[in-house]
C-alpha cells in the first residue's frame, strides 16, 4: 500500500479545512446553537422531558447526527468532484496510487473532518444542557461509523455531480429531510402508530436512534438493529464505490 500517497493526499483534504475555517467549523457550531435557543427554550418550555431525559438534552444526539450526516455528504462530495472539475482527476487515476488508497485517503479525510466537528457540537452542547454519555465506547462507535457511511455516500454523490447544483441536490432534498422526520427532535413512539411504522422505512432513524442510545440508554428502536442497519448501508456504500472504479463511471468519460 503507498502510504506516502494516502498521507498527501489525505493532508491536502485536511489544510483545505483550515482555508474554509468559517464555513467548515463556525457555521454548523452556530447553526447548532441557534437550534438550541429556538427548539431548547421555545420548544423545550412545552415538553419538559422525553422518555425520562429533558428535551433540551434530548435532541443533542439528533443535532450531532444532522451535522455528521450533512457535513460528511458535503465534505467527500466536495473533494472528490473538484478534481473532476478541473481535469486533475485524470493525474491521479494514472498515478501508481491503487482505488483503494484514493478511496481511503478521500473518504478518511472527510471522515475525520466529521468526527471533529461532532465533537465539537457536543462540547457546544454542553453550554447548554448538562449531557451524559452512558456507554462512551458505543458513542464514538457510531460517531466513526455514520461519518464513514456517509463519507462514503458523498464520494458516490461527488462522482456522480456533473455540476456544483448536483453536489447539494441530495444532501438538501433528500438527507436533510431524512433527518428532520427521523426522530431528531422527537421520538417516534410520539406518533401515532401508522406514522410509527412508516418512519421504520427511514434509515435515519436507525442511526440516530442508535446513536441516543449511546447517550442516555433510551431509543426507538434496539441498539442491535440500529448497528446493523449503519454496518449494511456502510457495506451498500463499498459495493457503489467498488462498482463506479471497475466500470470507471463518470471517471473515463
Amino acid at each position: 500500500m503507498n502510504l506516502h500517497a494516502i498521507r498527501a493526499i489525505y493532508r491536502f483534504e485536511m489544510a483545505r479545512t483550515f482555508r474554509t475555517l468559517l464555513q467548515s467549523i463556525v457555521s454548523p457550531v452556530v447553526s447548532t446553537s441557534l437550534y438550541f435557543v429556538v427548539f431548547g427554550s421555545a420548544i423545550g418550555s412545552r415538553i419538559p422531558e422525553v422518555g425520562g431525559v429533558s428535551y433540551g438534552a434530548f435532541i443533542v444526539p439528533g443535532l450531532v447526527m444532522l451535522s455528521l450526516l450533512t457535513q460528511s455528504i458535503s465534505n467527500a462530495s466536495f473533494g472528490i468532484y473538484f478534481p473532476k472539475f478541473t481535469g486533475t482527476i485524470y493525474e491521479l487515476l494514472s498515478a501508481p496510487v491503487s482505488t483503494l488508497e484514493i478511496v481511503i485517503s478521500y473518504v478518511g479525510a472527510a471522515a475525520t473532518k466529521s468526527i471533529a466537528l461532532g465533537l465539537i457540537i457536543l462540547a457546544t452542547a454542553a453550554l447548554f444542557v448538562p449531557l451524559k454519555i452512558e456507554h462512551p465506547g458505543f458513542m464514538l462507535l457510531f460517531l466513526v461509523l455514520t461519518s464513514v457511511t456517509f463519507s462514503l455516500l458523498g464520494f458516490i454523490i461527488g462522482i456522480w455531480a456533473d455540476g456544483f447544483e448536483k453536489l447539494q441536490f441530495i444532501p438538501t432534498l433528500i438527507i436533510t429531510p431524512l433527518t428532520f422526520l427521523g426522530g431528531s427532535f422527537y421520538s417516534i413512539d410520539m406518533l401515532p402508530p401508522f406514522w410509527q411504522s412508516v418512519s421504520l422505512f427511514n434509515p435515519v432513524v436507525y442511526l440516530v436512534s442508535g446513536f441516543r442510545w449511546s447517550f442516555y440508554g433510551v431509543s426507538d428502536v434496539g441498539v442491535g438493529i440500529s448497528l446493523g442497519m449503519t454496518l449494511l448501508f456502510l457495506v451498500l456504500c463499498l459495493g457503489a464505490v467498488g462498482w463506479i472504479f471497475k466500470t470507471g463511471y463518470r471517471l473515463k468519460s
